[in-house]
């Protein structure tokens, strides 16, 4: 029997002061959280709040993450979120990515994954 492969694609959207990744494009925020970060790798970053909002997020049926990072001054202003297809409970799909975004040791974990270096020209 054979297996399907998982599909691994993400849509990268190079924007003028950053970038946007999402599974579908184009990036649809139906939910969105928004968080201000140092500056950091915009694409690594992105990244890592997908993954980690996923992880929190997985159960929610019909859920499709995005993230936006773009540069304000001397900081990363992002929105997190995603395309939901369906009633959801807001408040708490909410609550979860404000949770994913504000938790110290997110944070800690992607300025050392995305921090690297000097911080990517966005």
């Amino acid at each position: 029997m054979a297996t399907r492969a998982r599909q691994t694609r993400w849509h990268v959207a190079p924007l003028r002061d950053g970038v946007e990744l999402s599974r579908r494009a184009p990036a649809r925020f139906d939910l969105a959280v928004e968080a201000r970060l140092p500056l950091m790798d915009p694409l690594r970053l992105a990244h890592q709040v997908r993954q980690d909002m996923w992880r929190r997020l997985q159960r929610l049926r019909g859920f499709a993450p995005a993230v936006r990072v773009t540069r304000d001054g001397d900081h990363l202003h992002v929105t997190a979120g995603g395309a939901v297809n369906g009633p959801i409970p807001r408040a708490q799909a909410e609550a979860a990515i404000r949770a994913v975004l504000d938790d110290p040791a997110n944070r800690a974990r992607w300025r050392r994954f995305a921090g690297r270096g000097a911080p990517a020209d966005v």
